[in-house]
């Protein structure tokens, strides 16, 4: 047990601390990160006056990601993981009417998904619906997966067919149920004893598969790389690269760091490879990446928090982003793994 509270404490924090600091580098590039902060991200930041989402908003502040996050996490608690759409779909009802992320965080795809769920809409046809292959394509359930393979602890299968549900009512396509379920699936692994980098790193193309295979039967199927396999070229770019900034610039220019699922969670996983697992690592990774650097921090810290445990986090930022936003992520952890335990 305490054991397992280490790695969910770890898990959420590290998803909590990378999610903010990478709020002021979102939508930068690496080259424009570097030059608007003077140095490599290596702690708190406000975003910048003209940042498109996190404007507004202070150093340590977290964002559609994380709080996103913490809200599934109580909700896997409640339900005793007993969760359905119908759940899911209440639960981003509620986060829409929260000023502090709605509406300027909301990505594209989770935004016509509120709108049309608030509406009466069937969730299960609203995650489905569309002609553009961009639509429910992007990283959106998988930013907030996390708790998914926390509640889920060792069991990959479990952890798919869960990040399947979350998906219905906003991201049921092929990739955007792979991207969730490769993260769920990386987690669930990450929390075992004795389980390495490369094992969290299979676990995350079986989840990814397993997702992509499971969106195409009861979603809808878009086109776009696979998961999977670009996981395999984003861990051989970071084992090849000889500095964090080569391991960030090798994994941007072949894999990408954007919005799309197919970007980031290969990205992130990369970036967790590279790392050695390490969570601080891991989150300066994504943080100076820039692009989708929140959401890809939020996946990829979330990961190595798990593999590591709390005790790898630095308290003192743990500290920061509990005080900014007003979150007691210990609490959160002790509900999740009790309901897991149940």
């Amino acid at each position: 047990m305490t054991d397992l509270l280490s790695r969910f404490r770890g898990s959420l924090g590290a998803a909590c601390i990378a999610d903010a600091l990478g709020a002021p580098t979102e939508e930068l590039s690496r080259r424009q990160v570097r030059a608007a902060f003077g140095a490599y991200v290596t702690e708190f930041h406000a975003p910048l006056p003209g940042a498109p989402y996190a404007h507004g908003r202070s150093a340590a502040q977290i964002t559609d990601d994380s709080s996103q996050m913490l809200m599934l996490s109580d909700l896997l608690a409640r339900t005793d993981g007993k969760i359905t759409a119908e759940n899911i779909t209440s639960m981003l009802i509620e986060w829409s009417g929260d000023e502090r992320y709605f509406p300027h965080f909301a990505g594209p795809t989770t935004r016509a998904a509120i709108d049309a769920l608030a509406g009466g809409a069937d969730p299960w046809d609203v995650g489905r619906a569309g002609s553009i292959m961009t639509q429910g394509a992007s990283n959106g359930a998988a930013m907030r997966i996390v708790p998914v393979g926390l509640f889920h602890h060792g069991d990959v299968d479990a952890a798919v067919e869960t990040a399947f549900i979350t998906c219905v009512p906003s991201h049921n396509t092929s990739l955007g149920v792979s991207g969730a379920a490769a993260i769920a699936a990386a987690v669930a692994v990450a929390c075992t004893d004795g389980a390495t980098v490369q094992d969290v790193v299979e676990a995350a193309k079986e989840g990814a598969e397993l997702g992509e295979e499971r969106g195409r039967k009861d979603g809808r199927d878009v086109p776009g790389p696979s998961i999977a396999r670009r996981i395999d070229r984003a861990i051989t770019l970071g084992a090849a690269s000889d500095s964090d900034d080569e391991i960030i610039a090798d994994i941007e220019a072949e894999i990408g760091v954007g919005l799309p699922a197919a970007e980031a969670v290969p990205a992130a996983v990369g970036f967790f490879a590279a790392a050695g697992g390490d969570p601080v690592r891991t989150a300066q990774l994504a943080a100076n990446a820039g692009g989708d650097s929140d959401t890809i921090g939020c996946m990829a810290a979330g990961i190595a928090g798990a593999h590591c445990g709390y005790e790898a986090l630095d308290e003192a930022l743990v500290g920061e982003v509990e005080k900014a936003n007003d979150i007691d992520i210990t609490a959160a952890a002790r509900l999740l793994l009790t309901a897991a335990e149940r």
